[in-house]
């Protein structure tokens, strides 16, 4: 089974993590892992004033600052995985990666903020879930 791990550096990111370390046969025998992190794009005034390269910096400093700490958890369990970061709105880089990569099941954690709060909030988990052709596990 292939499954993309919508990895955002959160608690709910960690939770999920643990679901699929307690879970290996959903990536055992020829499955593959894939960790996405989506880094929000840094609009023109921010580019002109900072410079591209140095947005570019930042971004793969905040990839670091997500990806190193599932990169050892994942590692200290003995499971194989392949990083992918893009820098793009989360919703639609989640459902276009799962897309292109082809997966079978794409795993988030969830805040769990119930309707009030996705109401007034709005909730990746709750869009992705809503515009992925891919099954979607929410881990709470």
């Amino acid at each position: 089974m292939k499954i993309l791990l919508a990895a955002d550096g959160s608690p709910f990111t960690h939770r999920a993590m643990e679901f699929l370390a307690t879970h290996p046969e959903l990536v055992a025998q020829g499955g593959e892992l894939l960790v996405l992190n989506v880094q929000p794009v840094v609009h023109g005034p921010v580019i002109t004033m900072l410079g591209s390269a140095d947005v570019a910096l930042f971004h793969e400093e905040e990839f670091a600052k997500v990806l190193k700490p599932v990169e050892q958890f994942l590692k200290e369990r003995g499971m194989q995985y392949r990083c992918i970061k893009v820098v793009g709105a989360a919703v639609d880089e989640i459902v276009a990666a799962a897309k292109r990569e082809q997966v079978s099941l794409i795993v988030m954690g969830t805040q769990g903020l119930g309707w009030l709060g996705r109401a007034l909030l709005g909730s990746i988990a709750q869009r992705v879930l809503a515009e992925s052709e891919q099954p979607v596990l929410l881990v709470k």
